[in-house]
């Protein structure tokens, strides 16, 4: 997520994508409005992303992200920082992405208390969804890290945020957790029986799973390191993750140091695969530098995420496919800006996800929607 790198923080996301970025496609605004719907799809596709059948731009603005599908594949929810919108951190929204025209039109909010959301997603009957957020700590929105001395790339871990289930107007309808400390990256199993979850409660940044409705809390990961984007497999017996697990004594101690001061570095992260219950736990990338914002192939047996492991200076991000054995790694979006939080719809055939392309070099990532092909 959702803090999310999947769940990466839209204001870190930020840092990352303004600080490291190149020039997005030469698709400008003003064409993209002239054009038919045909020729605006096609002009987005790099000639190499063989697995795009058609792309459609859903926001045209601010940072947008995270975007998860409801359970009949109508809707997604998601988190944007938009100032057009009035909103100036992480804020959720729900849409149609098959008919509503956000160019001029505003999504729904959800998320009307205020503070800081993250890590949307739908739970089943679609009537509800989850979402975590430091609304309970204060309306305003909390403050991001300062830009370090050191160049360290860092984002925070806020206390304040715990998960809550809201009804599609924005009444809070449960707290789901309520122990001290960071809970936030909560994804709903597609059998609609268990959320998975990183929680800080027992000091580690660690996977939990729990009922629908809070109860029945069971600890899956119990190793040093932040593990977190957490998703089951689409027949809800597997978790799929990125972890940041420190190797030496000096990399522990720094973790540690950053943890005690509310923050994580998410440098260097590798792709992890298990049981719903954390046995067998296998890592699935050895790739080095960032592997994150995994998710399902429909099929349960291919991984697609986001990752910087071919780039000399940390960017750009793309999107890869991986077997979940680890072979078969194959490259799926290509260019030079920020491609991430890849999702499938429910049936495989469309994937939404986040790039910087077509900004017109400025600072904006939206939300695209690809019709996918094998």
């Amino acid at each position: 997520m959702k803090n999310t790198l999947n769940h990466l923080p839209l204001a870190a996301l930020a840092l990352v994508v303004l600080h490291s970025c190149g020039n997005a496609p030469e698709t400008t605004n003003t064409e993209v409005a002239a054009a038919d719907t045909t020729a605006v799809k096609d002009s987005l596709i790099h000639p190499s992303e063989k697995h795009f059948k058609s792309l459609k731009q859903l926001t045209f603005g601010g940072d947008n992200a995270e975007a998860y599908w409801s359970f009949d594949g109508q809707r997604l929810v998601f988190q944007s920082t938009n100032p057009a919108w009035e909103e100036h951190c992480d804020q959720i929204h729900v849409f149609n992405p098959f008919t509503d025209d956000l160019r001029s039109n505003k999504p729904t909010l959800i998320s009307v208390k205020g503070g800081r959301t993250t890590c949307s997603y739908f739970m089943p009957g679609d009537s509800l969804v989850l979402f975590a957020s430091t609304h309970e700590a204060g309306a305003t929105c909390p403050a991001v890290p300062e830009r370090r001395a050191d160049g360290k790339y860092v984002w925070p871990i806020y206390p304040s945020f715990d998960i809550y289930v809201s009804d599609l107007q924005g009444n809070i309808r449960t707290q789901l957790t309520k122990t001290p400390g960071y809970d936030a990256e909560a994804t709903v199993s597609p059998k609609g029986d268990r959320i998975v979850f990183t929680s800080m409660r027992d000091g580690d940044m660690e996977l939990y799973t729990m009922n629908i409705d809070g109860s029945d809390v069971k600890r899956v990961t119990n190793a040093p390191g932040y593990d977190g984007g957490a998703f089951f497999s689409p027949d809800g017996t597997k978790l799929l993750w990125r972890a940041s697990r420190p190797k030496t004594d000096a990399e522990l101690a720094e973790y540690k140091a950053l943890l005690k001061d509310g923050l994580v570095k998410p440098t260097d992260m590798e792709l992890y695969v298990a049981n719903a219950d954390g046995s067998d736990m296998r890592k699935v990338t050895e790739l080095g530098q960032a592997n994150w914002a995994p998710y399902w192939h429909p099929s349960g047996q291919k991984i697609i995420f986001a990752s910087n492991h071919k780039s000399e200076r940390g960017f750009p991000f793309t999107l890869f496919l991986i077997n979940i054995d680890g072979t078969g790694l194959e490259q799926v979006s290509y260019g030079d800006t920020f491609d991430a939080f890849p999702v499938f719809s429910p049936d495989g055939r469309h994937l939404v996800f986040s790039s910087n392309r077509n900004n017109n070099g400025t600072r904006e990532t939206n939300l695209f929607l690809a019709e996918w092909q094998d």
